[in-house]
C-alpha cells in the first residue's frame, strides 16, 4: 500500500465514510482496510505519514504489527456495535453519534456534548446529525432558553428508520416504472426494469406493514 493510497483512507475517515467504501474507493477488500486502520491507532487516531513509516520498519524488521489495545468490556462492545452499523451502510462518523445517543442516560446531547465525548468537530457533529434527523433515527428539539438544539433518540426511531428509508425506496420504484414505460413495457429492456420496480414496490410495502404492525413493541 502506498502512502497515497494511506492519505486517501486517512481523508476518508475523516469525511466519515464507511470501511467498504473506502476499500471500494482504493479498489482493495474491505478486509485489507479493517487492517490497516486497525494496527495503526483505529479510526480516530489514524495517520498516514505514520502509518506508512510504522509499516516500513515492520518490514524491515520482519516483526508483526504491535496489538492493539484491548479495551473494557464496554468499550469492545461499543465498537462491535459501530461496526455492525459501518457494516449495513452507515458512515462511522454518523455510527458513533447514533451509538453515543443511543447509550445515553436520557437519550439526549446537545452538539457541543457530542463534539466533547466523541472529540469531533462541530461541522462533522452536524453532518452526522442532520443525516440521523432525515432518516428518522434521532429528532431534534430546541431549547428556547439557551437557544440551542437538542438531539434525542426516542423509541420510535427504529420505527421511523424503516418507514423512511422504505419510501425513499418507493421514490426509486416510481423512477424506475417510469423509465420501463418510456423504453416501452414490451421490450426487454422495460420488462427487465418492470419486474425490478415490482419486486421493490411489492418488498418495500410489506416491510412498512410489518413495521406498523409491530410498532406497539417499541413502545
Amino acid at each position: 500500500m502506498t502512502q497515497q493510497d494511506r492519505e486517501r483512507i486517512a481523508a476518508g475517515l475523516a469525511d466519515g465514510l464507511s470501511y467498504a467504501e473506502i476499500a471500494r474507493r482504493l479498489d482493495r477488500p474491505t478486509s485489507t482496510i479493517t487492517r490497516e486502520i486497525g494496527r495503526n491507532g483505529g479510526p480516530s487516531d489514524y495517520r498516514p505519514q505514520q502509518a506508512h513509516q510504522a509499516t516500513a520498519q515492520r518490514a524491515r524488521r520482519g516483526t508483526p504489527a504491535p496489538p492493539r489495545a484491548t479495551g473494557s468490556p464496554g468499550d469492545t462492545m461499543e465498537e462491535e456495535l459501530i461496526e455492525v452499523a459501518v457494516r449495513t451502510g452507515l458512515p462511522r462518523m454518523h455510527a458513533r453519534v447514533h451509538l453515543d445517543l443511543l447509550l445515553s442516560e436520557d437519550g439526549r446531547r446537545t452538539a457541543a456534548e457530542l463534539s466533547h465525548r466523541l472529540k469531533i468537530s462541530p461541522a462533522s457533529v452536524s453532518v452526522a446529525v442532520n443525516y440521523l434527523v432525515q432518516q428518522g433515527f434521532i429528532r431534534r428539539e430546541r431549547d428556547p432558553q439557551r437557544r440551542r438544539d437538542i438531539y434525542v433518540i426516542d423509541d420510535d426511531a427504529w420505527y421511523h428508520s424503516i418507514v423512511t428509508g422504505r419510501r425513499q425506496t418507493i421514490e426509486t420504484v416510481q423512477v424506475t416504472m417510469a423509465a420501463a414505460e418510456t423504453y416501452g413495457l414490451d421490450s426487454p429492456v422495460g420488462q427487465r426494469l418492470a419486474k425490478a420496480g415490482a419486486f421493490l414496490e411489492r418488498v418495500s410495502l410489506d416491510m412498512i406493514e410489518s413495521a406498523d404492525r409491530w410498532r406497539a413493541l417499541l413502545t
